[in-house]
C-alpha cells in the first residue's frame, strides 16, 4: 500500500486557495446538463467525483468542453431529459453523482444500469428508490434491495402527487428528488419524514435550482413544492465557490498550530453551510476573522482549544475535522447527532474511533455520537483511510501535535482535493532537521553535539543506538537472536543524548555501551530486519521542536530524507586515524596507528558497498572536509548554513 509520512510540525501559518466545492460542482453540472441553453462553469472542482459525473453526462449524450488547461467548462444543455436512452454507468464511490443521477435517470424515459465500487454497493439508497417509485419510477435493486447496483426503466408518472422521503439518513436523497422533479412536468410536493439532517446542503440545492430558473416553494424543512411546467434555463455563467468542507482542515490547522491560516474562496457570502465550521472553532476559543471571500483562523489566546459538546448535524462533513481537533482540546469532547457518518464513504464513526485510539485517545462510540478524550501526548501511528478522502485529510492534523504520522493510501484525497497534501505543506512548518552523515571517526558526533547545544535543539547519536539496544536487551534478559523481543525493546528505547552523555532512562551508559559485549551484541541485533525497522521509527521520534541535529551514516538518505540541511562531514583516512589514536592515548588505552588506519579504510569500503543506503555524499548535501579544519571551524560552518537557510534568527 502506498503511504505518506508526515513529520512532526512546529506550527501552521499562511494562506491557501481552495479547490471548487464538490457539492456545488456536481449540482451545477447536472443542472446545466438538464437546462436549456449553454452554461459556462468556472472554477469547477478537479476530482474523482466530478470526473465520474462528467463521464456519465458524456455517456448520456450531453456535450461539454473544457477550456484548455483551465477549470472552466462549457456545457450544452439537453433542455430536459437525457437524449441517450440506454446506458451502463460506473460511478465509483461518488455519492454526489450516484444519488442525483439515479433520480434524473429514473425520470428520463430510458433504460439505465448504475453501479459503483463495492463500498458504493454498501451505501443505502432504498429511501430514494422508494420515493421515486411513489412517482411511478421503475427501479430494480439488482443485488440487494435498498442498495446499488440499480436497473432503471421508463417511468409512468403519476401527476399531482405527494412524495414522502426520509430526511434522517442522507440529505442527498432529498437533493436528488428536488433536482429531478422538474423533468416530470407536473407539480409535486415532497414531504420529509423525520428530522431533516444536513439542512445547509438542501439550502445549496434550492439556491442552485433557483439560479437555473426553478423556484421551489419551501414550507419550513418539512414540505417542498416543485411547480408544474418548470424548466431549467441556463443562467449563462456560474462560478463555483471554494469547497467549505475542505476549508475546515486549514482553519483547524491555524487553530491548532498557532496560525494565522487563511483560506480563500469562501467567506461570509458563501452559500455553503460548512462555513459554519468557523463558528464551531470559535466556540472552542479559536480566533476567527472573515471577509466576503476568505476566512482566517488562529490559535486561542490561551494556546489550547477548549473541550466541547456540540450538535453537528448541520455540518456532518466538516465535523470530522473537529473529531481530530478534539485531540488538542483541554478535556473530553463530544460530537453529537452525526448518525449520517455511518452511510458515507465508510462508516466514519467506527473508522474515526479506531484511528483516534491509535494516536492515544480514549474514544466512546455510539450510534450517533463520539466522545473523544485527548491523550497527554500523541503517539506516532499509521492511519488507515478506508478509501475515504476525509479520513486522510483530517488525520494530517495529528502532525501538528509534535508527532509523526503515516497516512496510508494518501491518493484517496483525489476524490475531492487532489492537491491537498501539497497545500498542507505550504502552511505547515516541519520541525527542522540537520542531518550530518559521514565516515567513521570523521568527528560528526562531536560537531552534532556542539551545533545542537548552540541552537538549543535535540541531538541524535544514531551510531550508539544499536549498542544501546543490545545493552537494554541483555539487561532485560532478552536473547539477542529473539527478533520480535529485541524489536519491541528498540521501538520504545528510552535513550537520550545530553552533553556528551548517553542515557538509558536515567542511567548513564556512556561507558557501558563501549564494552566488548555491547559491541558484539550491536552487530548481532543490527542484522535483524525487524530491529532495523523499529529503530528507523525510533530515530524519527527524536525529531522534536525546536529542531534536531542527527548524525550517522544514513541520516539524510533514509531516516530524514526531508532534512532542511544535509551535510557530508569527512576527512582523510590518515587524519581520522590520527584523531582516533590521540583519543585512545588520552584515555590510557593501547593503540596502533597503522591498525587504526587499516580498520578505517576497511569500514569505509564496507559502508560504500552497502546494498541499502551506501555511504556517499548526497547531491543535496553540503560537503564539509575537516582534514585541515578544527571542531570550532566545522561548527561555525554548520551554523552559518542554518542562519543562511533562515532556520534560526540572527
Amino acid at each position: 500500500m502506498e503511504f505518506l509520512d508526515l513529520p512532526p510540525m512546529l506550527g501552521a501559518a499562511g494562506s491557501v486557495r481552495l479547490p471548487g466545492s464538490k457539492s456545488i460542482s456536481n449540482r451545477v453540472l447536472l443542472l446545466a446538463a438538464l437546462a436549456e441553453g449553454e452554461t459556462e462553469i468556472r472554477d469547477l472542482l478537479s476530482s474523482d467525483d466530478v470526473e465520474r459525473m462528467l463521464e456519465a453526462l458524456q455517456a448520456l449524450g450531453v456535450r461539454w468542453m473544457r477550456r484548455g488547461d483551465s477549470l472552466d467548462y462549457v456545457v450544452q444543455g439537453a433542455g430536459g431529459p437525457f437524449p441517450v436512452k440506454q446506458a451502463d454507468l460506473f460511478l465509483g464511490n461518488a455519492g454526489t453523482a450516484f444519488r442525483p443521477l439515479t433520480a434524473a435517470l429514473a425520470l428520463s424515459g430510458g433504460e439505465y444500469r448504475l453501479s459503483g465500487v463495492p463500498r458504493m454497493h454498501e451505501r443505502p439508497i432504498g429511501d430514494l428508490v422508494e420515493a421515486l417509485r411513489q412517482l411511478g419510477a421503475d427501479i430494480t435493486c439488482t443485488a440487494n434491495e435498498g442498495y446499488p447496483p440499480l436497473l432503471l426503466k421508463p417511468a409512468t408518472i403519476r401527476p399531482g402527487g405527494v412524495v414522502r422521503v426520509r430526511g434522517d439518513v442522507s440529505s442527498q436523497f432529498l437533493t436528488a428528488l428536488l433536482m429531478a422533479l422538474p423533468l416530470t412536468g407536473v407539480e409535486t410536493t415532497v414531504e420529509v419524514v423525520g428530522e431533516l439532517i444536513s439542512k445547509p446542503y438542501i439550502a445549496i440545492t434550492l439556491e442552485m435550482m433557483a439560479r437555473f430558473g426553478v423556484k421551489v416553494e419551501q414550507q419550513g424543512w418539512e414540505r417542498f413544492v416543485v411547480p408544474g411546467g418548470a424548466r431549467y434555463r441556463s443562467p449563462g455563467a456560474v462560478f463555483v465557490e471554494g469547497d467549505a468542507s475542505s476549508a475546515s482542515y486549514f482553519l483547524a490547522a491555524g487553530a491548532i498550530g498557532g496560525g494565522p491560516v487563511r483560506v480563500e474562496g469562501v467567506g461570509r457570502t458563501s452559500i455553503q453551510g460548512d462555513v459554519r465550521f468557523a463558528e464551531a472553532l470559535e466556540q472552542l476559543g479559536a480566533r476567527i476573522t472573515m471577509g466576503d471571500n476568505w476566512i482566517e483562523a488562529a490559535a486561542p489566546a490561551c494556546g489550547r482549544l477548549s473541550a466541547f459538546d456540540l450538535d453537528l448535524n448541520h455540518i456532518p462533513d466538516a465535523a470530522m475535522t473537529l473529531a481530530v481537533a478534539a485531540l488538542f482540546a483541554d478535556g473530553p469532547c463530544r460530537l453529537r447527532n452525526i448518525a449520517s457518518w455511518r452511510v458515507k464513504e465508510t462508516d466514519r464513526i467506527a473508522a474515526m474511533a479506531i484511528e483516534l485510539r491509535k494516536v492515544g485517545a480514549e474514544v466512546e462510540e455510539g450510534a450517533d455520537y463520539l466522545c473523544v478524550t485527548p491523550p497527554a501526548s500523541l503517539l506516532p501511528a499509521a492511519i488507515d483511510t478506508y478509501d475515504d478522502h476525509r479520513m486522510a485529510m483530517c488525520f494530517s492534523l495529528v502532525s501538528l501535535g509534535g508527532c509523526r504520522v503515516r497516512i496510508n493510501d494518501p491518493k484517496c484525497v483525489n476524490k475531492t482535493f487532489p492537491g491537498y497534501f501539497d497545500d498542507f505543506a505550504k502552511v505547515a512548518q516541519p520541525v527542522p532537521v540537520i542531518a550530518i552523515d559521514g565516515p567513521s571517526a570523521s568527528g560528526k558526533g562531536t560537531v552534532a553535539e556542539r551545533v545542537a547545544a548552540a541552537l538549543g535543539w535535540q541531538v541524535l547519536d544514531s551510531g550508539s543506538l544499536y549498542r544501546i539496544v543490545a545493552l537494554a536487551a541483555m539487561r532485560a534478559g532478552v536473547a539477542l537472536d529473539d527478533e520480535a523481543g529485541v524489536a519491541a525493546i528498540a521501538a520504545t528505547l528510552p535513550a537520550r543524548f545530553e552533553a556528551g552523555r548517553v542515557l538509558l532512562g536515567d542511567d548513564d551508559v556512556t561507558t557501558d555501551i563501549r564494552s566488548e559485549a555491547c559491541s558484539a551484541g550491536a552487530s548481532r541485533v543490527a542484522a535483524l530486519p525487524a530491529v532495523r525497522e523499529a529503530l528507523l521509527g525510533r530515530q524519527r521520534d527524536y525529531r522534536m521542536g525546536p529542531g534536531l541535529v542527527a548524525d550517522g551514516r544514513d541520516m539524510g538518505s533514509v531516516v530524514f530524507p526531508d532534512a532542511a540541511i544535509k551535510i557530508f562531514l569527512t576527512a582523510s583516512a590518515e587524519a581520522r586515524a590520527e584523531r582516533r589514536y590521540k583519543q585512545l592515548m588520552e584515555k590510557g588505552l593501547p593503540a596502533n596507528m597503522q591498525s587504526l588506519l587499516d580498520d578505517l579504510r576497511e569500514r569505509d569500503a564496507r559502508d560504500a558497498a552497502r546494498p541499502v543506503a551506501p555511504l556517499m555524499k548526497l547531491p543535496d548535501a553540503a560537503l564539509l572536509d575537516t582534514t585541515e579544519l578544527d571542531v570550532e571551524g566545522a561548527v561555525a560552518f554548520v551554523l552559518d548554513l542554518v542562519r543562511g537557510r533562515g532556520l534560526v534568527a540572527g
